[in-house]
């Protein structure tokens, strides 16, 4: 049985055709941010749901990446509270043709 190595492009959900793979990103962007931090300090569930004005099951939830409850902004105001300034920049690029839905015109 041979493995081919398949070199993905810069978001891993796109790769596998997850729907809104570009929010998915940032997200993950985001919470791996958080987690960074929290690791940093070794703060606790309870210890980072004060200091970031969530509950401790949130916390939880970012730990554990299940990001499905949480939008972009609530991400942002948790890194804000944690003092951490987000810079966002974007790049708006056409989609190839191949990935195109049809025109309705």
């Amino acid at each position: 049985m041979t493995e081919e190595l398949i070199r993905g492009n810069e978001n891993p959900f796109a790769d596998v055709d997850l729907p809104d793979a570009d929010t998915k990103l940032i997200k993950a962007d985001l919470a791996s941010e958080i987690i960074g931090i929290l690791r940093e300090r070794h703060l606790t569930g309870a210890a980072a749901a004060r200091l970031e004005g969530v509950q401790t099951t949130d916390v939880a939830r970012i730990r554990h990446a299940d990001l499905s409850r949480f939008i972009i902004d609530r991400l942002v105001n948790i890194l804000n509270r944690l003092n951490r300034h987000v810079e966002v920049r974007v790049t708006v690029k056409p989609v190839p043709a191949e990935n195109t839905a049809p025109s309705f015109c």
